[in-house]
């Protein structure tokens, strides 16, 4: 599958692709560097995220899991950039507990383009799956301001 690795503030960020869609992008530099059309423009949209120009990414994404982590990622995508929901309120519209709405963000398979960082914990910011975890987490909910929360 193409993949293409760019550096951002929060470390090298890679982007997969597959049949005409975003599949998977996680934190972490990737063997192979592929530059398809749509990696180059997923690639840009993502830089201008970091700096501050974009709000939403407009980038053809299919969610290759299972129905529950489709609805999960719906969700999360639902979530405008600046706010922020809990585990808990997205698994009540989703008939879940919370506890499976956590390991359903955490098996986010399209990272930051589908914003899991925009769920929190009840009593906390919950956990993050990027290297740095929740540091990574702060730092993409600053850049966002969301809401004043960490700031």
């Amino acid at each position: 599958m193409p993949r293409l690795t760019i550096e951002t503030p929060t470390g090298p960020f890679t982007l997969i692709e597959r049949d005409g869609a975003i599949t998977a992008a996680h934190w972490g530099a990737d063997d192979g560097e592929d530059e398809t059309p749509l990696l180059a423009k997923a690639a840009a949209q993502v830089a201008e995220y970091f700096a501050g120009t974009r709000r939403v990414f407009d980038l053809p994404l299919r969610i290759e899991a299972s129905a529950a982590q489709q609805a999960a990622c719906a969700a999360m995508a639902a979530i405008p950039m600046g706010e922020t929901r809990t585990y808990g309120e997205i698994a009540r519209d989703l008939k879940v507990s919370a506890q499976a709405m956590g390991q359903l963000c955490g098996h986010n398979p399209i990272p930051l383009i589908v914003p899991c960082h925009r769920v929190l914990g009840a009593s906390g910011l919950g956990g993050f799956s990027a290297p740095e975890g929740v540091e990574t987490k702060v730092w993409l909910l600053k850049h966002e301001r969301a809401g004043g929360l960490l700031i």
